[in-house]
């Protein structure tokens, strides 16, 4: 690092006997053969026009990216902890050790689950800190900025290592050399041990995708540590098919084209002010190799859109929350697409819903009418605000509803909304419309049937498991306001800016959590679920329901009515204009939100694509998205991006 000094103590050695002059011409015959064969002889000055990118081809970041994911080398795994299975029962801690950055790191590890970063100046006080954990994930990072650099623990470290392990699983993940593991006072306690090597961000974000599985363990030690660390040491692994994250040469797409046109035309969104912020995530073949979040909360500018922001995905609700439910239970057995609703619901017996087949329902050809105002009803007819009949400003006895912090419904009144459905007209058979009626329905069904809740069966029987902690309903009570998108400024009920609380009106009056509306996410967890229906019900080690199932469900079983639907999902449009550019097979299946989300998948392409905005804020009025047809436009050309 330092070359006049270098060069001193080679004169020196040469002057004092410690080298030959055969030695030094050796070297020095090494390094002129060296400049020979790069052609130095006939030197040209290097151009540096664009200098940059032709030193870094994308190329060139696949096959950086190959072989890091290869070297990384797992070397010890006890007690099974790596990677790391079930995500319902773990809490997951951070510790970072070393001086340099790892943000990556953590970042990539919150792509699968929540991990907290804990810290504090003192061992007694982080000890304490990790009381609530099962799990701690030790980073240790030392800039790899150049190789005279520090790579070893400190006397400190070390202790903290030692201790943290003796009461915690740890897993610890080494971004050094790997000789920094010789100084350790023991790995006896450690559970799992992983050498990253460098402290790059590639190597930080490969290494978290490992640790849970959804890259494959291949690497050997290429040095020995050892006795318990021999040469060629490794524990290899296969995969939990969990999503990975890459760029979208490794998948068969275009970068710069898959790029260039998804920014160019959110910009066009933006500027014409068709939503205020959107989310864009593109996977393929299991792997993330888009996500981007734009513009803002609101249109004042005041909080961008970060990845981790969640909104109301509104009806998307209906495929990823009481779908999944009802999939599950045709899986095991205990539900058949011909049940008849009045079977289902007591309530519905000796009305005209009575007969109506799961299957009816779920495609929409159950002839239930669209919409039904259900808080039209409990405005005062004079004034057209919220009736006294109906709501309270506060929590009373029997007003416990929570519509706002400033209104409270009836308890009652969710008996009505299953007897006003009930009572409810059906349409003229000819007649095929798109209706949120029977996801009430079916939120009752499951709520009876396991005596739960489905904001707690989804978390329990999905979520958890899948670590999509950004996906569920009531976000207030898991995210700052700061990270959750609002919806609309509603100035006709609520009279105040809806934000971390159901958009959908309907839902609303079910307290928050309907079958219909209600649920909240970022790109990436919508992303995990259609993922798990791309692979017929299996995601991150664990089988929810069978390719059989997901066949039933994903089957135009009315096409010969000239209906699209799937049982629950959406499918592409038979002729003409519809919810798709037209472009996807015709196995793809999705769905679209009201407030201005859109999410669907291709088993053709192995293609998962997620758009989220609130393009409802400040009113839903603003039909400019919808009308521009801006989402399957952006579908369109991430098709005409694939290459293979």
């Amino acid at each position: 690092s330092d070359v006049p000094a270098a060069h001193q103590k080679i004169k020196d050695a040469l002057k004092d006997g410690v080298i030959t002059t055969y030695r030094l011409e050796t070297s020095v015959k090494k390094i002129l053969y060296a400049k020979y064969k790069v052609g130095l002889q006939d030197y040209k000055p290097v151009v540096e026009t664009n200098l940059v990118a032709d030193l870094n081809t994308i190329k060139d970041d696949m096959v950086y990216s190959e072989a890091i994911s290869k070297a990384i080398t797992v070397v010890k795994n006890s007690r099974n902890t790596f990677p790391i299975q079930s995500l319902d029962d773990k809490k997951i801690a951070y510790v970072s050790l070393g001086d340099a950055s790892g943000d990556a790191f953590l970042n990539q590890l919150n792509k699968y689950t929540q991990v907290d970063h804990i810290k504090a100046d003192d061992l007694e006080t982080l000890m304490q800190l990790l009381t609530p954990y099962n799990l701690v994930i030790i980073g240790f990072h030392r800039s790899n900025e150049n190789p005279w650099k520090d790579y070893k623990f400190s006397t400190e470290e070390k202790k903290w290592l030692y201790e943290i392990a003796r009461e915690k699983s740890v897993m610890l993940d080494l971004f050094v050399r790997p000789y920094a593991m010789l100084d350790v006072y023991t790995t006896a306690n450690i559970d799992v041990i992983i050498h990253s090597y460098q402290n790059s961000t590639l190597a930080q974000e490969k290494s978290a995708q490992l640790i849970f599985g959804a890259i494959a363990s291949r690497g050997l030690l290429p040095v020995s540590l050892g006795d318990g660390f021999p040469l060629g040491s490794g524990f290899q692994s296969g995969v939990y098919r969990r999503l990975s994250y890459g760029i979208p040469e490794e998948v068969g797409m275009n970068t710069e084209y898959l790029t260039t046109k998804i920014d160019s035309l959110v910009s066009v969104g933006l500027k014409g002010k068709m939503m205020p912020g959107a989310q864009v995530l593109v996977a393929r073949r299991g792997k993330v190799i888009f996500e981007k979040s734009y513009g803002h909360h609101t249109y004042n500018n005041r909080i961008a859109v970060k990845n981790d922001d969640v909104y109301d995905i509104a009806s998307m609700t209906k495929i990823l929350g009481t779908l999944p439910l009802l999939m599950e239970q045709h899986g095991k057995g205990s539900l058949s697409v011909d049940e008849k609703m009045g079977d289902l619901i007591p309530e519905l017996k000796g009305t005209n819903k009575a007969n109506v087949t799961l299957k009816r329902a779920l495609t929409h050809t159950g002839r239930f009418k669209p919409w039904i105002p259900f808080y039209m009803k409990t405005l005062d007819s004079v004034s057209k605000k919220p009736s006294k009949t109906y709501y309270r400003t506060k929590r009373e006895n029997d007003f416990e509803i929570k519509i706002t912090d400033k209104l409270y419904l009836r308890n009652d009144y969710n008996d009505s909304i299953i007897r006003f459905i009930g009572e409810s007209d059906l349409r003229d058979r000819s007649n095929y419309r798109y209706s949120d009626l029977p996801y009430y329905l079916f939120k009752k069904y499951l709520e009876d049937y396991y005596q739960k809740p489905i904001e707690r069966l989804t978390q329990e029987r999905f979520y958890q498991h899948m670590g999509a902690n950004h996906m569920g309903y009531f976000p207030r009570e898991r995210f700052a306001l700061s990270q959750i998108v609002p919806s609309e400024n509603d100035e006709y009920w609520r009279n105040e800016i809806v934000q971390g609380t159901v958009h959908d009106m309907g839902a609303a009056m079910q307290g928050g959590a309907g079958g219909h509306a209600g649920l909240f996410s970022n790109a990436n967890d919508v992303a995990k679920m259609m993922q798990m229906y791309l692979q017929n019900g299996y995601y991150g080690g664990k089988r929810y329901f069978g390719a059989s199932t997901m066949a039933t469900f994903n089957n135009c079983v009315y096409c010969d009515e000239s209906v699209r639907r799937g049982i629950g999902f959406d499918k592409p449009q038979l002729s003409g204009g519809g919810p798709t550019c037209g472009c996807v097979s015709m196995k793809s299946f999705g769905h679209s939100g009201f407030t201005g989300t859109y999410t669907w998948a291709d088993p053709e392409q192995d293609l998962v694509y997620v758009f989220l905005s609130n393009r409802t804020f400040p009113t839903m009025e603003n039909r400019g998205l919808i009308k521009s047809s801006l989402r399957t436009i952006i579908q369109e050309e991430i098709y005409k991006a694939i290459i293979e």
